[in-house]
C-alpha cells in the first residue's frame, strides 16, 4: 500500500541545536495515527515542516507522491494538507461561519474582478462556499453557532470551529496539533467519536500530536514516539507504550540503589 505520508530522512537545525534528527515514517492513507514524546521532544518541529512553516534542513516530506519541502504552506494546503494548533489561531473577532468560510480561500478560483462586478460565477462561488462552510460546521456539531464571534464560543467549541475550518480546505491529510488540550473526560470522549467520524466520512488520514496517553491509547492505530528530536520507538499502542525506552523518556530513569 502507498503512503499517504512519507517523512524519510528529515533533519531540522537551528543553529548549533538539532532539534529533529533524521527522522523517518511512513503513514497510511486513511489512517490514524499519532506522534507522542515528552515537551521539547519535536513533536510541533515535524508538524511545522510538514505544512511548509519551516524548511528541513535535509530529507524529503512526500504528500501523494508531491514533494513538500521548498513549497510554501498556501501550496501545501492546495496539495491536501491541512492542521489545526495547540494554541487556537482563530479569527476572533469574525463570526464562526466566516473562519470556516476564511479556510477555503485556497480552493477558491474568482478574480478580483469578478469579486467588484459580482459576475454570475463569483456569485455561484460564494453560494458554494457558504454552503461548504456549513456543512462543516454541521458535521462537527456547531452550525447553531455560525453567527456568533468566534472568540464568544466556549473553549471547546473554539477547539471544533478550528477542526471545521481545516476541513473547509478539502484535505487529504489532516494534522491535529493536541485536539485534546484543555478539554475534560466527557469533551475527549466527544473528540475521539469525531475524529473516527472525520476518518470515515472525509475518507481522509489523520495524525495526531497528543499528551493524553487514554486518548492516544483508545484512538491510535500507530503510534511515533519522539525524545530529544529522534525517534525512539514505533508502533500499535500497546507496544509502544510498554517498550522500556518510551517509558523513560516519559518517567525517567530509576536510580541505582546505592
Amino acid at each position: 500500500m502507498t503512503s499517504s505520508l512519507t517523512v524519510k530522512n528529515v533533519t531540522l537545525k537551528f543553529g548549533g541545536l538539532t532539534a529533529v534528527n533524521d527522522l523517518s515514517f511512513d503513514i497510511s492513507p486513511g489512517s490514524i495515527s499519532s506522534i507522542i514524546g515528552p515537551n521539547g521532544a519535536g513533536k510541533t518541529s515535524v508538524f511545522n515542516m510538514i505544512t511548509g512553516f519551516y524548511r528541513p534542513t535535509a530529507g524529503q516530506i512526500i504528500l501523494a507522491g508531491n514533494q513538500l519541502v521548498g513549497k510554501k504552506p498556501s501550496q501545501i494546503t492546495r496539495l491536501g494538507m491541512a492542521r489545526t494548533f495547540q494554541n487556537l489561531r482563530l479569527f476572533p473577532n469574525l463570526t464562526v461561519l466566516d473562519n470556516v468560510k476564511s479556510g477555503m480561500h485556497s480552493r477558491t478560483s474568482q478574480t478580483v474582478w469578478g469579486a467588484l462586478w459580482q459576475t454570475r460565477a463569483q456569485r455561484r462561488e460564494e453560494t458554494f462556499i457558504e454552503d461548504s462552510a456549513r456543512d462543516c460546521l454541521r458535521f462537527v456539531g456547531i452550525e447553531d453557532s455560525c453567527d456568533r464571534i468566534a472568540k464568544n464560543l466556549p473553549y471547546g467549541a473554539q477547539r471544533y470551529l478550528e477542526i471545521a475550518r481545516a476541513l473547509a480546505t478539502k484535505p487529504r491529510v489532516l494534522l491535529l496539533d493536541e485536539p485534546a488540550a484543555g478539554l475534560n473526560y466527557e469533551e475527549k470522549e466527544d473528540l475521539i467519536a469525531l475524529i473516527k467520524r472525520i476518518r470515515t466520512h472525509y475518507e481522509l488520514t489523520v495524525l495526531i500530536i497528543e499528551h493524553d496517553m487514554g486518548l492516544i491509547k483508545k484512538i491510535s492505530e500507530k503510534v511515533i514516539v519522539l525524545d530529544y528530536g529522534q525517534k525512539i520507538a514505533e508502533g500499535t499502542p500497546e507496544d509502544v507504550l510498554s517498550n522500556p525506552r518510551v517509558v523513560e523518556a516519559y518517567l525517567g530513569k530509576e536510580e541505582e540503589a546505592i
